[in-house]
Formats: structure tokens, sequence, C-alpha cells
């Protein structure tokens, strides 16, 4: 599948899987960053509530070199420059965990909503590169997106003002998040879909598309890493959350030499 039908299916259906993914070297090191970085006490390090289980990084490409490398892949640069059709520069690096039996949910949500909500970002000219760090199957929490729902906009919302506390835009109670009633009726017409792939699968999403995950109610761990590019041409006005939350380095990304 070529660039242009990647693009293609990727505005029409507001999602895309890559028929190829990272390889096998550059997961294991990615892998192995996730596992010591885990054990570090630092801010960009997210529990689950009320627990000392990790829920997600944040912003390791800042201090990460392996981190630091994958954000400048030539195929994950192309690929978002094809998808936003301008030069781009990292708004948003995570890896989202979910611990066997015990990683918690993420609620129906909008990201495009935080993001203009909470900082100000113009337009949703951004795009989300997932990259599965474990197998990620039915039982442990998969990624759901409502196939096409990118189109209508920002929807309803359960806040529509900034909530002023970051920890609420990390955690299981989001702070902008799609009331399940109106994400059930929103997935009468938009077919729900579950982004499932083996260890190092890659997918783009749009920042509109209405989305969640369940607990992880497996013995398998869930691990998926998320890079946000945003266009050069729409940086937010008004960033106050912390700079592991949202790159001020607004610097075009120059890819590596392959």
């Amino acid at each position: 599948m070529g660039i242009s039908e990647i693009a293609e299916r990727y505005h029409d259906r507001g999602w895309v899987v890559l028929a190829e993914g990272i390889d096998q070297q550059t997961l294991a090191e990615l892998r192995d960053s996730v596992t010591r970085i885990s054990a570090l006490e630092r801010e960009e390090v997210v529990h689950e509530t009320g627990g000392e289980v990790v829920r997600a990084l944040h912003g390791c490409h800042r201090f990460d070199d392996v981190c630091a490398r994958l954000v400048r892949h030539p195929r994950l640069v192309d690929l978002a420059e094809a998808l936003i059709g301008d030069q781009v520069y990292v708004y948003q690096f995570k890896v989202n965990l979910k611990n066997p039996r015990v990683g918690q949910q993420w609620p129906w949500h909008q990201d495009f909503a935080f993001w203009s909500i909470e900082d100000g970002m113009p337009a949703p000219d951004a795009v989300n590169i997932a990259i599965n760090l474990d197998e990620v199957h039915e039982g442990n929490g998969p990624l759901t997106v409502l196939t096409g729902s990118h189109a209508l906009g920002v929807v309803g919302q359960s806040g529509s003002a900034a909530s002023g506390d970051w920890r609420q835009h990390v955690s299981a109670d989001l702070a902008h998040s799609v009331p399940a009633d109106l994400a059930a009726e929103l997935a009468t017409k938009h077919q729900p879909e579950q982004l499932v792939g083996p260890a190092g699968a890659v997918a783009a999403f749009h920042p509109n598309i209405v989305h969640s995950s369940s607990d992880n109610l497996s013995a398998d761990r869930r691990t998926v890493l998320f890079i946000t590019y945003n266009s050069i041409k729409n940086v937010p006005s008004r960033v106050s959350r912390p700079e592991f939350l949202v790159d001020r380095d607004t610097t075009p990304v120059t890819k590596l030499a392959q």
C-alpha cells in the first residue's frame, strides 16, 4: 500500500494500520527503554490511581536516546508529513501501559478536545502514530475507534473549560470525555474497530476520532507508544501544561539519514 492509498484511507476512515511495522531491533530497544524508564522516579512516570503500577510515560524523546531517534525515523516522519500535508514537529510523546489484570481503561474521548481546550491548538492538523510494543489483543485493552467519527468535529464533551490539573488528562478519570451514552449512539453509525495486532505494528489515527480502551483483564501486558506530530503552522497559543506533556520545541523534525 503506497503513501497515497494510506492517506486516502486515513482521511476517509480516520485511522489506518500500516502493512509494515517497525523492525525487531528497534522494537527490542524501545521495550528496554520502557522497562528502564518505568523504574525511575520522575514526574514523567505516571501511575494508576491509588497505586504504584505504572500507567504511562511522557516526553521520553526529551531524555532517552532510543526514543529521540524514533521520532526522527524517516518512515514515521514521511508518514506524518504526508497525512498532515506540512512539515511537522513532535507535539506529544507518550507510552501507555496496561499491566496484566490492573491496567485501567481510557474513557471515550477525542484528543483534539484536550489540545484545543487546554493548549489552544488552532486546528486538528496533527496526527497520532501508534506503535505496539506488546501484542495487542481483544482481552488486554485494545484501542477502539469509531470509524469516520473524525469528520464530526468535536462532539459533546463532559468538560468544556481548561481543567487546570494535568493529572486529569492522564488518568482513568479524564477531564474531557465523550459521555458513554453519546459514544454508544455514535457507534450505531460509526463502526467500532479494535486496533489489535502484533508487537511492532504501526497505526495512525486522527485527533478528532472518538476512541477509548477497556481495562486489561488478561495476563498479558499491553504497551502502546504514541507520537503526536503537529503541523509547524498549527502551534498552540496558550500552553501551560508541563513540557513533558506538550513539547515547546516546534522546530521541524529532521529525519535520520537512511
